[in-house]
């Protein structure tokens, strides 16, 4: 267990930085999330091979892991778009959310009885984003959008869970990169119809940024996160996931001088959610 718990905290910290790329990348966020998964799915596609572990699924097969890919790639244009509409603190503050939903969500999916508890926890953390939407009007679009990015990613985990305890984590990663491409490929001239994209190519420093997404924030986070819903419960990794912000707002300080725009309300509403992480935690580690 204690192996699982520090996967968990080395892929919540990878993932602060993603965040922070999201808002140095210059591309819309659709455009971004196309990238980000043709690259992953392309380098996974040549490691397997190389490796000959490339597993061969029938068509059936493919569907669940193309559909847990979607999702992947609709919570990751919804929380780029957050960024690009605020900061990074208020775009990783609003991940915090998919606690609540996934104490929603999954007993409705799984058919079991609701937690009072983990609505208790992630009352929490509810209660600290309303401080932040609240007391600050700029935000207020970043933060909607932000809500509904949570949202997906909670059905997301909680699919990922139920369809990968079936493949092999590699093999499963590359099927969802490539659903993921398809379906947002479909998705994108619809998205351009109400959003106009801009440039479709990255230039400059986005390609390192894209590299650095691609090889470390994507494949090498998607891997651990797959081991790890093997392994410990989905409430439970998506609260410790609340964790998130906090690393990619002390990032954001350093890169963006995010600090000089953080009030009050935000510092208690970041208190709050840290210790919806803390107590949840501790109990889950008490009870196993």
């Amino acid at each position: 267990m204690k192996k699982d718990y520090l996967l968990l905290h080395l892929s919540v910290f990878i993932a602060g930085f993603t965040g922070v790329l999201g808002r140095l990348i210059t591309l819309d966020s659709a455009i971004l999330v196309w990238w980000r998964m043709a690259a992953a799915a392309l380098l996974m596609l040549a490691f397997l091979a190389i490796r000959k572990d490339l597993k061969r699924y029938p068509f059936r097969d493919l569907l669940p892991m193309g559909g847990v890919g979607l999702l992947l790639a609709l919570h990751w244009v919804f929380f780029y778009a957050s960024i690009k509409a605020s900061n990074v603190s208020i775009g990783v503050v609003c991940f915090s959310l998919v606690g609540f939903f996934t104490a929603l969500f999954e007993p409705i999916i799984n058919k079991h009885r609701f937690s009072g508890r983990e609505f208790l926890f992630s009352l929490l953390t509810i209660l600290g984003i309303y401080l932040i939407f609240q007391f600050d009007a700029r935000y207020r679009l970043g933060i909607v959008l932000g809500v509904v990015s949570s949202a997906i990613y909670a059905l997301f985990a909680i699919a990922n869970q139920r369809v990968g305890k079936h493949y092999e984590a590699k093999n499963m990663l590359l099927w969802e990169m490539v659903g993921g491409l398809i379906g947002l490929t479909c998705l994108i001239p619809l998205y351009n119809a109400f959003l106009p994209v801009g440039r479709l190519y990255p230039v400059g420093m986005d390609y390192p940024y894209l590299a650095f997404m691609v090889v470390v924030c994507t494949i090498g986070l998607c891997l651990l996160q797959i081991i790890v819903l093997q392994k410990i419960a989905a409430f439970t990794v998506n609260l410790t996931y609340n964790l998130e912000p906090v690393y990619s707002i002390i990032l954001s300080m350093f890169i963006f001088n995010e600090y000089k725009e953080l009030n009050f309300s935000f510092v208690i509403g970041i208190v709050l959610i840290i210790l919806s992480v803390v107590l949840q935690t501790v109990l889950s580690l008490k009870k196993r």
